[in-house]
């Protein structure tokens, strides 16, 4: 997948700066994508270059003008072209993996020091898509909002992030467990 479709999903919620993308990323979409806001401008640039996006100028006072971004219909027409193919198969590509995998021959301090980062990153998220999904239901039932929302994607993907985020820290806490009965014995 091309940061461009993680773009223009964002951009399905309306028009945003650049530096509202970049912003709002986190709370749209990425829990199953990350990029830096470089990155990010960088690509809005070519897709305004290849007509995916339409991007107008507004003139600000006391502050640099600002671009705004909106989806053109050759960007909703991509889209709708990205969804209809089937996925790539998804990886894992994780640096902590590796260093757990060589644990034995490594430094088992530095490598408790990760897990729990990581399990304190993966409880930073969790509270952050928690208080996301709070906003998005609303006060309504999951049901309910799953039945009568307008676009029901970007709560999916929620869930998904939010069980991502709950598996790592579970991972981890198995992890630092296991390692501390076997320095027990």
């Amino acid at each position: 997948m091309a940061l461009r479709h993680a773009l223009m999903a964002a951009l399905l919620e309306g028009e945003a700066s650049g530096y509202d993308l970049a912003k709002g990323f986190d709370a749209s979409v990425a829990n199953f994508w990350a990029a830096t806001p470089q990155q990010l401008y960088r690509e809005l640039d070519r897709m305004a270059a290849d007509g995916l996006v339409h991007a107008r100028v507004v003139h600000q006072q006391h502050r640099p003008d600002k671009r705004l971004f909106a989806l053109s219909e050759a960007g909703r027409r991509a889209l709708h072209e990205f969804t209809a193919r089937p996925p790539r198969p998804g990886v894992i590509r994780d640096e902590l993996l590796v260093q757990v995998q060589a644990l034995d021959m490594g430094d088992e301090r530095a490598v408790r020091s990760a897990l729990a980062e990581r399990m304190a990153r993966a409880e930073t998220k969790i509270a952050a898509y928690e208080r996301l999904r709070a906003r998005l239901l609303d006060g309504r039932f999951e049901d309910d909002y799953l039945a009568e929302a307008e676009r029901v994607g970007p709560y999916l993907t929620l869930m998904r992030g939010l069980s991502f985020e709950r598996e790592n820290l579970r991972w981890c806490e198995q992890s630092l467990k296991v390692l501390d009965r076997r320095a027990a014995r």
